[in-house]
């Protein structure tokens, strides 16, 4: 990992995450959550003041060493325990079946092996279990969609590898996650950045 990706991105995306807009999503997808939550892409910690205090294990899936570093006054005033578990969350080490919930806020736009990543999500919910996800990604207007693609490339080498171009209920729905409700649209003006999605999925008991 070079200085930019391992130093200057991960607090970029940081600062571009802790817009205020964004908190009506924290809420939304954190509300109702108890018992063991593994959250993926978990960055600077910024989910965790919103987790009702119902949830008491988060296993926190990171790979940048100064998210991780920068999440640790977020780690400190959570009641339960945050365990870090590891950087790839196409390789999680964690049972089969061993999680109550899933949280995935802008990260399956910039997870490596996509597949392998939703894929490892099912095997280590347990039956009946959420997912719940905020995600950006391809939008359906042709004009906006052009620019996407246009901008892809450029996206990842600066935003960490991040993509426009991904649709991720779609990507959870091939492995067999089970669409519960889901809300699109875009966030502020019609930009590659702003159309978003807000969704629940259910692995099938």
């Amino acid at each position: 990992m070079n200085w930019y990706d391992e130093r200057v991105a991960p607090r970029l995306i940081d600062a571009v995450c802790s817009w205020g807009g964004l908190e009506r999503y924290r809420r939304e997808v954190t509300a109702g959550l108890a018992g063991t939550v593994l959250e993926i892409g978990f960055g600077s910690g910024r989910n965790l003041p919103y987790y009702p205090a119902s949830v008491t294990h988060v296993y926190a899936v990171e790979p940048s060493p100064q998210a991780w570093h920068d999440a640790q006054a977020h780690v400190a005033a959570f009641p339960g325990v945050v365990e870090l578990i590891g950087t790839e969350a196409a390789d999680l080490a964690l049972p089969d079946a061993s999680c109550d919930h899933v949280v995935s806020t802008f990260t399956l736009c910039s997870v490596a092996d996509e597949r392998g990543t939703v894929t490892e999500l099912a095997r280590v919910l347990r039956p009946g279990g959420t997912l719940r996800l905020v995600e950006h990604g391809l939008a359906p207007s042709p004009r906006v969609a052009r620019w996407q693609w246009r901008l892809d490339g450029l996206e990842r080498r600066i935003a960490g590898g991040c993509y426009l171009t991904r649709d991720p209920v779609a990507a959870l729905t091939r492995v067999g996650f089970e669409g519960r409700w889901s809300r699109s649209g875009f966030r502020v003006a019609h930009t590659p950045w702003s159309y978003v999605t807000v969704a629940e999925l259910a692995r099938p008991s």
